[in-house]
C-alpha cells in the first residue's frame, strides 16, 4: 500500500519504520532533513512538501502541537492541498478538540476525510510497534487506514465516526498519566523525608496494588532518575494539560487537579528542567519537600 508519512520525530520515526518493515511503500516528509534522510536509507521515498506526501491518498501525520498540525495541514503545500478527493488524512498527533473539529470541517469541504488516531505509548513503544491507537472518523476512511494503524500498534480501539472524540480520549488519558506521575513523585518525596527508601516503596506498590504499565514504567524512571534523554519533554506535558483544561472548560467539566498539574509542570520548567522528561516533575516535589539532590546527576 502507498502511504504518506508526515512528521519524523521521536514517535514518527519508529512508526514509519514499522510501515516499511511491513512492506508498505512509504513517502516521508519532515521539516528537518536528517530524520527524512535516515528513513530514505531504510527504503522510504522523500517528499518535497507535505502535499507531495499526501498525493497517494492516504497520509499519516505525527506532529508536536496544534501550531505544527495546523501549519502542515492547512498551510501552503500542506496535506489538504495535496490530498486528492476521497483521500484520508490520519492525524495521530495530540491536539486540541477544537482543532480536530476544524480539520474535520476543512477536509470535508475538500471532499476528503479526517481520521483522528492519537496514540498511547512512548518512543520505545513506537519503535517496537507496541502503541495503543485510539481512532475515530468516518467508517470508510477508518477501514482504509486500518491496515496501517494495525501495523504500528498492539491494540487499535475504534470509538466512532467523530474524529474529535479520539482527541478528547487522548487528552483524558494523558491527564491520568500525569496524575499517576505526580502521585508517585509526591509519595516518594514524603517517604524520602521519612527515612524510607523511595525505591523500596515504588517496587512494593508497582508489584502489588499498582501493578500496571504506567506506574511500573514511570516508577522505574523515577527510581533510576532517567529524566534524560526525554521520551516526552516537560513542555509537551504542559501543553497536554493545558489542552485538557481547555477541552473540559468547553463542556463545563471541572478538572481541579489538572490545574495543580499545570502549575507543577510550569514550575519544573521555570526551575530549568524544560529539556527533561515530564516525569521530572518529581524534582519539583523533592525540592518543595527539601529533599537533598541525589547522586548521580539528576538528568542522567
Amino acid at each position: 500500500m502507498d502511504i504518506g508519512f508526515v512528521g519524523l520525530g521521536n514517535m514518527g520515526r519508529g512508526m514509519a519504520r514499522s510501515l516499511l518493515s511491513a512492506g508498505h511503500r512509504v513517502v516521508v516528509w519532515n521539516r528537518s532533513e536528517a530524520p527524512a534522510a535516515e528513513l530514505v536509507r531504510d527504503g522510504a521515498t522523500r517528499a518535497a512538501t507535505p502535499a507531495d506526501a499526501a498525493a497517494s491518498g492516504l497520509v499519516l501525520s505525527v506532529l508536536a502541537d496544534d501550531a505544527a498540525v495546523e501549519g502542515v495541514t492547512l498551510g501552503a503545500d500542506g496535506v489538504l492541498a495535496g490530498l486528492p478527493s476521497g483521500g484520508v488524512h490520519v492525524s495521530m498527533s495530540t491536539i486540541s478538540v477544537a482543532l480536530a473539529e476544524r480539520l474535520t470541517r476543512a477536509h470535508g469541504d475538500a471532499g476528503q476525510s479526517l481520521v483522528a488516531a492519537p496514540v498511547f505509548g512512548r518512543p520505545d513503544a513506537a519503535a517496537s510497534a507496541q502503541l495503543v491507537v485510539v481512532a475515530a472518523g468516518p467508517a470508510r476512511a477508518l477501514e482504509r487506514a486500518r491496515a496501517a494503524l494495525e501495523v504500528v500498534s498492539r491494540k487499535l480501539v475504534v470509538l466512532g465516526d467523530e474524529p474529535a472524540q479520539a482527541n478528547a480520549v487522548k487528552l483524558a488519558g494523558n491527564y491520568l498519566v500525569a496524575c499517576a506521575i505526580e502521585a508517585l513523585a509526591e509519595s516518594s518525596a514524603f517517604l524520602a523525608k521519612s527515612g524510607v527508601a523511595p525505591a523500596t516503596f515504588i517496587e512494593l506498590m508497582t508489584s502489588t496494588l499498582f501493578a500496571s504499565p504506567v506506574y511500573q514504567s514511570y516508577g522505574a524512571i523515577l527510581t533510576e532518575r532517567r529524566f534524560s534523554p526525554a521520551g516526552f519533554k516537560l513542555p509537551l506535558g504542559l501543553k497536554d494539560v493545558r489542552l485538557v483544561l481547555q477541552a473540559a472548560e468547553r463542556v463545563a467539566a471541572p478538572l481541579p487537579f489538572a490545574s495543580v498539574l499545570r502549575d507543577q509542570l510550569l514550575s519544573a520548567i521555570a526551575r530549568g528542567h524544560g529539556d527533561l522528561d515530564w516525569s521530572a516533575i518529581a524534582l519539583v516535589a523533592e525540592e518543595n519537600a527539601g529533599v537533598p539532590p541525589r547522586d548521580p546527576a539528576r538528568s542522567r
